[in-house]
């Protein structure tokens, strides 16, 4: 590991600051010259001044009038690139000298994954991140999901890169997908600026002076920190006072067994820039290092600065999709009558989420959302907001299903989309991303005491979340499975590890061959789920080379809080750049890989990434991302599940049929739909008979086994 990298860590775990591309100690955390000198330093380096300068480019411009923006685009978008490919830029291994935007734009790379079937790549965040204190820079506190800058992290590398890196997506007919992080900033310029009362940037944020007499009410700051945590108590008597809107509804960066996080922070006191001292309080959905933006303060500070950062990724950049991170946390009010507040789904947050979509599609471009809600409000989030919403309604139960053996609680899901109206083209159905294996469970959550069907019994949502949050546990944690970990919202480890799980595998370092093909053949069919169906298909580079979870003896300073998200996150060489290192130049540890490199794979027509490209080339020739989903049929196999697609141009009907069980099934589906049609396997290349005049149609599949069948009087 070069000194680079060694350095460069122990930024990341706390044990110095990287500032300027020096490192220094925090004693040298102090402004130097005037404060009027300070302060005019701190607004050139914020995003709100840079966001005024952007707005340039598109206010009194004919630019904004060329496109519509009002309704979703969702076909136009899924037409355009229905299959992604979502990268981690910090764990992005590179060839020495080279920068992560560069990696990700080489040539090579982009003929392999055009090779796949890929047309899209997601970054991930790679603006810069962190805090400041004084004149000097702070390192990122979750992953750059706390953006000081508009500006490419020089880590990553630089406009020039990444507008190269579109340029070459373009040559291999894919574009480039970004990030907007609506809900809240690190604490760089902005906030700074924001504690010392200057101009609008206090109402950037959900952030109020406490009067002095109040003082008494507010924790002391520990030295060496910039704020401290509320507890419970107190923000109860902030609340009774008048100063918040009192505790959240759900807290969401906990750590079992670390209780008193509320979500609120209060400053130490701050001489503002009128001379005048202040205490504030603020609110942090995620870290204290994450303030959390308002979106209906009287300045519109916020719109005005996530307008520059969309304008900065469209139109400088040159993303054609932007995401929208945790949209679900944008607006917040006291509940009356109870101690917490209304501080998820919020119409705001609706607003807001609508207005930032209606930016995006007004430059040109499309969004998607990353919001992990109940159904109800993943529909009225999408009604006239981003074009495409993450898949947490079915990404817990194919989960569920793999782990279980049992495919009940996934057709329940599917059945529950198409009672709400939710059509799968509207979703990023989705292998592997950076955070947890989230079951949460909103849904069922929001409707406790609601009946549904489940092994033919009639069970309450909140009876039927904890009995699904149980076998989670059981089946993927603890002695079955040492090298997962647990979140405060789900299962933290890397697809592969969740199928070794799923398997019963208790070492999977040190997997033989006959190990590692059941694990990629759990790994496939979890694949030919989100695939072949309607919509937009993702899968991640931990996934393409088959990457292990992090043991958490090699990260013990990044799990040290309880985060344990970081072995998801191993570094892997998806190109083959640099075999013999060790390290992302991040810093992250590489993960183990059962795959490999990209490039290799597609050499070897049983490999991961081979099987893959089959799977992708069906779903192009016959559109199936374009497709109407007609039917989830009722089934007596628990493992198994069948879902019946329409496909566009009257080329047919497809059915993708998945058997999760560990023994094969014989099942006899029913369709209405396909009477008399005779049947062809596309994966297979072969017959597979024929639907009766009644509609039956028999199915038989090997355990961890899928089927995509054609039903047409003529095939191509």
């Amino acid at each position: 590991m070069n000194f680079f990298t060694k350095t460069y860590l122990r930024s990341v775990f706390g044990l110095s600051i990287f500032i300027m591309g020096h490192f220094l100690s925090a004693a040298e955390h102090q402004p130097v010259g005037s404060k009027e000198t300070y302060i005019n330093w701190l607004e050139e380096q914020s995003m709100l001044h840079a966001a005024g300068q952007l707005s340039k480019k598109v206010s009194g411009s004919g630019i904004q009038w060329q496109h519509p923006y009002a309704m979703p685009q969702t076909e136009k978008v899924v037409a355009r690139a229905s299959v992604w490919f979502t990268a981690y830029p910090p764990a992005t291994i590179t060839r020495a000298g080279q920068s992560v935007l560069q990696a990700l734009g080489d040539p090579a790379l982009w003929n392999a994954l055009q090779e796949t079937g890929i047309q899209a790549m997601h970054t991930g965040p790679v603006k810069r991140a962190g805090g400041i204190q004084g004149y000097q820079s702070t390192p990122t506190v979750d992953g750059w999901f706390d953006r000081i800058s508009l500006n490419i992290d020089p880590l990553f590398g630089t406009d020039a890169d990444y507008q190269r890196m579109v340029k070459t997506a373009a040559q291999h007919s894919a574009i480039i997908i970004g990030d907007v992080i609506p809900g809240h900033t690190g604490k760089g310029a902005d906030f700074r600026l924001a504690e010392l009362g200057y101009k609008d940037y206090p109402g950037l944020y959900d952030m109020v002076a406490i009067r002095e007499e109040d003082w008494s009410l507010l924790p002391d700051v520990p030295e060496g920190n910039d704020s401290v945590t509320l507890p419970a108590d107190t923000v109860d008597k902030l609340k009774e006072k008048g100063y918040i809107t009192g505790q959240l509804q759900r807290v969401l960066f906990s750590v079992p067994g670390k209780p008193g996080v509320t979500g609120w922070d209060a400053t130490d006191a701050i001489t503002g820039a009128d001379g005048r001292k202040r205490r504030w309080v603020y609110l942090h959905y995620f870290r204290p290092g994450q303030p959390t933006l308002n979106w209906l303060d009287p300045s519109f500070a916020a719109n005005r600065l996530i307008a520059g950062d969309i304008i900065k990724t469209k139109l400088v950049l040159g993303a054609t999709i932007i995401r929208l991170d945790a949209n679900p946390f944008l607006g917040i009010e006291m509940r009356p009558g109870s101690k917490k507040s209304w501080s998820e789904g919020h119409p705001l947050s609706v607003v807001a989420s609508d207005i930032i979509a209606w930016t995006m599609r007004k430059l040109g471009g499309w969004s998607f959302q990353e919001l992990n809600m109940g159904i109800e409000e993943i529909k009225g989030f999408s009604k006239y907001g981003p074009d495409l919403s993450y898949d947490f309604i079915t990404r817990p139960a194919y989960n569920h299903a793999l782990l279980t053996g049992d495919a009940s609680f996934l057709r329940l899901c599917l059945r529950l989309m198409r009672e709400y109206e939710i059509r799968p083209i509207q979703m990023i159905h989705a292998l592997q991303n950076h955070d947890e294996i989230t079951y949460e469970l909103v849904h069922f959550a929001e409707h406790a005491e609601e009946l549904f069907e489940y092994h033919n019994k009639k069970i309450t949502g909140q009876e039927l979340r904890a009995a699904i949050i149980k076998q989670m546990h059981e089946l993927a944690l603890g002695a079955r499975a040492p090298y997962n970990q647990l979140s405060g919202n789900g299962l933290c480890t890397t697809y592969a590890g969740f199928c070794a799980a799923a398997l019963g595998i208790k070492d999977p370092y040190s997997m033989l061959r006959e190990d590692i093909e059941r694990v990629k053949k759990g790994h496939l069919l979890m694949a030919m789920f989100n695939a072949m169906q309607p919509g937009v298909f993702a899968i991640s580079g931990w996934d393409l080379v088959g990457a292990l979870p992090l043991p958490t003896d090699k990260i013990p300073e990044l799990v040290a809080d309880g985060d344990y998200r970081w072995v998801n996150r191993g570094a892997y060489d998806l190109a083959g750049l640099n075999p013999q290192t060790l390290a992302s130049p991040s810093g992250l540890p590489k993960a183990q890989t059962i795959y490999g490199a990209l490039a290799d794979q597609l050499k070897d027509k049983n490999s991961f990434a081979s099987q893959l490209k089959r799977m992708l080339a069906i779903r192009k020739k016959y559109k199936l991302a374009l497709a109407e989903q007609l039917a989830i049929p009722d089934l007596t196999n628990n493992g198994l599940v069948v879902m019946i697609h329409r496909l566009p141009e009257k080329a047919g009907i497809e059915m993708t049929a998945l058997n999760f069980g560990r023994k094969p099934v014989r099942e006899t589906v029913m369709a209405d739909e396909l009477k008399g049609l005779p049947a062809y396997d596309l994966y297979a290349d072969k017959p597979e008979g024929k639907v009766s005049d009644s509609g039956e149609f028999l199915l038989n599949l090997d355990a961890l086994q899928g089927k995509v069948l054609l039903f047409s009087s003529s095939r191509d």
